[in-house]
This record gives structure tokens, C-alpha cells and sequence, in this order.
């Protein structure tokens, strides 16, 4: 789906989708889904998108989940020996001390959050998904997040597709081929902004 910075820019600054009225209790988290082959225009669209919320008085974070793995992998004094001995690392072995480092419940979460600021912030953007894949996947992140963390609205820009079912569940397709496991469980479902309508 093609990104309409006017129409988000509307939906983003309204004073209704700011205070989450209406969500009947929902977790506040929104997929605004994109074209993997247009990452580029998408991290432009993102900038844009920040600059004129912030212009009209919204105060936001823009955080990237790479960004986040990566001052995770610091703080543990770990990315500097990663990057130096990477090339005699074993692909599983790196593969598994980049998904303990990204573990949501334990490590990406509490960071997650904490950047996500205080009271003063009204939105958070958060970027990366694909930049993280394979070693965390957007669906842990929803299923992580609780609703008492979020105390305003996060929308996760997603390269690839969202598609609910009927039935109630939903499934992520990062770069539009590669599912996600069923995320059966209203209670962490995201809603997709590409529907979402004020």
C-alpha cells in the first residue's frame, strides 16, 4: 500500500487517536504497513511524518528495533567482539547470541520502553521490523507488550502485509512472503492502520 503522508498526518495528530478514545481498552499498537522494495522512501516518509507531528506540538520518539538490539548488545560489552570475531562466529551461534540479546520479555521490552520516554510523549513510531528479522519478529513484540506499558499510541511501520481474519486472528508477512505465526490473542492484537479511520 502506497503511504499518504496527508491522510496519516491527519490520523496521527487527531486529538482522538492521541487520548486512544474509543479502543474499548484495546492496547494502543497500530501496523502501518509498506512495500519492502521502497524501504528507502518509507525511512523518508517516517522523517517527514515525524517532523510535521512534532511541528504541530506533538511530542514523539522514532525508534528503530536495530537501534535498540544494538545498545543492548553494547551495554553487555558485547558489539564490538561481535563485530571483530564475526567472521569465525558460527552462523547458529551468532543467530542465537542475537536472539538472546533481542529477547523481548527479558532484554528488548524494558528497553523499549524506557525509550519510549515519560508522560510527556504522546506516539511513538517504531521502525526497523525487517532490519531485525530473523533473530526477533514483530509478532513477539506484540505479544510482549503490555497494556500497561503503553500509555499513549505505537505505531510499528511493517515492510511487508497485516491481514486479519475473520475468525479474529491475524497474521504478519514481513517482505509479504515470510508468515508469522497465528496471533490468536485480542489482547495483543495491533490494528491496522492502513483500515483505521477517524
Amino acid at each position: 500500500m502506497a503511504f499518504d503522508l496527508e491522510h496519516l498526518v491527519h490520523i496521527l495528530s487527531h486529538p482522538d487517536f492521541l487520548s486512544m478514545k474509543g479502543l474499548a481498552n484495546e492496547v494502543p499498537l497500530f501496523i502501518r504497513t509498506y512495500d519492502p522494495a521502497k524501504e528507502d522512501a518509507a525511512r523518508r516518509l517516517i522523517d517527514s511524518l515525524a517532523a510535521r507531528l512534532r511541528n504541530t506540538g506533538i511530542t514523539l520518539k522514532v525508534i528503530d528495533l536495530f537501534d535498540l538490539v544494538l545498545e543492548e548488545l553494547e551495554e553487555h560489552k558485547l558489539l564490538d567482539d561481535l563485530l571483530h570475531d564475526e567472521p569465525t562466529f558460527d552462523k547458529r551461534e551468532l543467530f542465537e547470541t542475537l536472539q538472546n540479546y533481542s529477547d523481548p520479555q527479558t532484554h528488548l521490552i524494558p528497553r523499549l520502553v524506557s525509550a519510549m520516554g515519560d508522560e510527556g510523549t504522546r506516539l511513538t513510531l517504531l521502525t526497523g521490523a525487517g532490519r531485525v528479522y530473523p533473530f526477533l519478529r514483530t509478532h513477539t513484540i506484540l505479544e510482549s507488550l503490555q497494556p500497561a506499558m503503553l500509555r499513549h499510541p505505537v505505531v510499528i511501520f511493517f515492510p511487508g502485509e497485516y491481514v486479519q481474519d475473520p475468525d479474529g486472528g491475524s497474521h504478519l508477512r514481513l517482505f509479504g512472503s515470510i508468515p508469522s505465526p497465528k496471533i490468536n490473542n485480542p489482547y495483543y492484537r495491533a490494528t491496522n492502520l492502513d483500515h483505521f479511520r477517524i
